[in-house]
């Protein structure tokens, strides 16, 4: 057997500062980096002293010890480059907005800090406390920083949890040709979550414009990176994904700025994305202001090794010694960093022992609930449809009206794309959903691998960016492997980051149940997204709706799941000759036969069945009322379209197909008997399939799921009791 050694094709660079780089470094540049390292070191020190005077809520994770990789990172990239965080960004933050309010010319030994710039620091200290004055409004705190206009996209409580984010915030850069490049923060733990590796090949394989940039301060919490990691060198890991890695001391501003500046201007010049190892140490316990040895996972030994290298005490005497700052302006420096952070906590909180919050700037209690979803200004000037509104009809299949209204959004906005597993392939997708489309729109209907956290993650950074994607989860449960992109990230984001941000972002979803695909592929979704309210569903019954929801949905600035049944799909349905543009409401049920004995309410695939269904229970004496939900997030559930039902008939059922843990019929049973309690003869009935996972068997997974028979039986005594 012959065996040959092969070499890898990436390069693995470590960068160490000489003597003649610190010489030559430009004095301003220095002087920008070093208030900034005082500024920041002075900042989290204040932060500290307000947590332990019960001034900030929550815990508070500090970046002493840390503070060059951001100050020096900052410096090297433009002001129109992007930055995603972590859960530890104060740094981060300060740097990249404090960059972006002070002119390029600026220079710290020279002059005060502007107003521009005390106000930037104000904010971020009055965020980090909860108040009003914050980027968010005070509803990101420490954890969830964002002000999207200085190109801080948002720092992240999940470990991880931004980084596909930045893949998408890539996506829409690259796709822009605007040269910018993303730099998305992250600390050696998050180098073991699925997502960050599910990021790291969509950069590989898109070559976008990224830079992984790995904080390794040794400790996820009391973790060290031995125990946790299998290589040492963890830029080692970009191999994998075909690119670069760079290790450099995270305690050298100097080697961080041309680290930085190099691999910036290489992506920039048509390079591929690579990752920054910066070898650095945290001063502190992973929150508060007690060394991580009070805890004994750290010894002192290590702490003073480590505090030897902090970059706030040894960096100005580099400079000094090199000649390009003396001691008066390092004196300058540090003490205008610490006026600076002064001000900004005489803003925020009372003088005295211990300090108050100042009590004018809570934000207002009853904001609470605001900024869930878009103010609506997007529907400003669009006209809603329904099928009497329209004379002639064509008919279509279902798949086919999914690729027909996607076609005509690609066509009005260059900036709509779809991506998703397969949709490039076999001329329309696996299931026809895009047919025709990858012809048409090579560069916009983009195949992507088997990694549904980067689907959704990219999906979001695109729609923060400003994009309209359009993301495809192949079968429902898929939607589990995203949880944390699809519930903590997308739903959460906008409230989250203070009303700050617009998601129009759409995620098409093909329920299989009934196709045979077992426990693991055929669970219907609804239950699971309505626990988010920053979701908006819709479950189009046919064509017709297909579209005039679709279009909604693609025009909404919140982000919609699209739920499709497959058994829908070959059927024919009926939509307006010639016209694709109309729009249905969100929240508008339909009507779809009228009756006097009893209201059926259901949705999907069902609907077609419930109706079929009337005229059987019209032979049997009951007049059955039908009632399509359309829309399914459980603050549009349209309760009057409902309630007028109600009072004529007096009685309701509820029908899904979900499993009945998984279904939404009992909460909403329990508003219609809240507010229509005076009208209902007899409770609310709800219908759905047995509660457990589906089989492969044929006859199991009938036995499971709600039959006709149970609809019509349910039904008749629903309205037998009313009677």
């Amino acid at each position: 057997m012959k065996n040959e050694l092969l070499k890898p094709s990436t390069r693995l660079y470590k960068w160490k500062t000489e003597e003649t780089d610190v010489t030559e470094f430009d004095p301003r540049l220095a002087s920008r980096i070093l208030f900034e390292i005082f500024l920041i070191n002075a900042f989290e020190h204040a932060v500290l002293a307000l947590k332990n005077d019960d001034c900030v809520w929550g815990p508070v994770h500090t970046s002493v010890g840390q503070e060059a990789t951001a100050a020096a990172t900052m410096q090297a990239l433009r002001k129109t480059d992007k930055v995603t965080g972590t859960h530890r960004s104060h740094h981060h933050f300060l740097s990249k907005i404090l960059d972006y309010v002070l002119s390029d010319q600026w220079n710290p030994v020279a002059q005060d800090v502007p107003p521009e710039g005390q106000e930037a620091i104000r904010r971020a200290l009055a965020e980090i406390m909860g108040l009003a004055p914050g980027y968010c409004g005070g509803r990101g705190g420490s954890m969830h920083l964002r002000w999207a206009e200085a190109g801080f996209l948002g720092s992240n409580a999940i470990v991880a949890g931004g980084i596909p984010l930045s893949m998408g915030a890539a996506y829409a850069e690259q796709f822009r040709r605007t040269g910018n490049v993303v730099v998305s923060f992250f600390s050696d733990g998050a180098t073991n979550q699925g997502s960050f590796h599910e990021a790291c090949n969509f950069a590989g394989i898109w070559s976008l414009p990224v830079i992984f940039f790995i904080e390794n301060n040794l400790y996820a919490v009391a973790t060290h990176a031995d125990e946790a990691c299998a290589v040492r060198d963890l830029a080692s890991r970009a191999s994998a994904y075909n690119m670069d890695g760079h290790i450099v001391d995270g305690c050298d501003p100097v080697a961080l700025y041309k680290t930085v500046q190099a691999a910036a201007t290489d992506i920039r010049n048509g390079g591929r994305p690579c990752f920054i190892e910066a070898k650095c140490y945290r001063t502190y316990h992973h929150a508060g202001d007690k060394p991580g040895s009070a805890f004994q996972y750290r010894t002192k030994e290590e702490e003073q090794k480590w505090a030897e290298k902090e970059v706030s005490k040894h960096f100005p005497d580099t400079l000094v010694r090199a000649g390009i700052l003396n001691n008066a302006d390092v004196t300058r420096l540090r003490e205008m960093a610490r006026e600076a952070v002064a001000g900004a906590v005489e803003f925020c909180a009372t003088p005295g022992t211990p300090r108050t919050v100042r009590a004018e700037l809570w934000p207002n209690p009853e904001t609470a609930a605001e900024g869930m979803r878009s103010d609506g200004r997007e529907w400003d000037g669009i006209a809603f449809s329904e099928r009497e509104d329209f004379a002639e009809f064509d008919e279509i299949k279902y798949s086919d009206a999914i690729a027909a209204v996607t076609r005509r959004w690609l066509e009005r906005d260059p900036e709509v794309f779809e991506l998703g597993e397969e949709v490039a392939n076999f001329g329309g997708g696996a299931y026809g959903a895009t047919k025709g489309l990858p012809a048409d729109f090579p560069t916009r209907i983009r195949n992507t691998p088997i990694s549904e956290a980067g689907i959704v993650g990219v999906a979001l950074g695109a729609a923060m960016s400003g994009m309209r994607p359009i993301a495809e989860i192949m079968f429902p449960d898929f939607s589990l492997v995203a949880a944390d992109q699809l519930f903590n990230q997308v739903a959460k984001a906008r409230h989250m980051y203070g009303n700050t941000t617009q998601l129009p972002l759409v995620i098409r979803i093909r329920i299989a149940t009934g196709c045979g695909y077992g426990g693991q592929h055929s669970m219907d979704p609804i239950g699971l997204y309505a626990l988010f309210s920053g979701w908006r569903i819709v479950a189009p019954s046919d064509a017709f709706d297909y579209v005039g929801l679709f279009n909604s949905a693609m025009q909404s600035l919140d982000p919609v799941v699209v739920l499709e049944h497959n058994a829908q799909y070959p059927k024919r349905f009926p939509v307006p000759k010639g016209d694709l543009d109309y729009f249905i409401p969100f929240g508008k049920a339909r009507v779809t036969g009228e009756g006097s004995d009893v209201t059926v309410i259901s949705y999907g695939c069902l609907v077609d069945r419930c109706d079929a269904l009337r005229e059987r229970l019209a032979a049997g004496g009951v007049s059955a009322e039908t009632v399509d939900l359309r829309t399914l997030d459980l603050p549009s559930i349209d309760y009057d379209t409902l309630g007028e039902s109600i009072m004529k008939t007096g009685a309701a059922v509820i029908v899904e197909q979900a499993a009945a843990s998984q279904s939404i019929g009992q909460q909403i049973a329990a508003n219609l008997t809240e507010r229509f309690f005076d009208y209902l003869d007899c409770p609310v009935a709800c219908l759905a399939s047995l509660d457990v996972p589906t089989s492969v068997s044929r006859v199991l997974e009938a036995a499971a799921l709600i039959s006709d028979e149970d609809i019509f039986q349910t039904t008749v005594a629903v309205a037998k009791r009313r009677r």
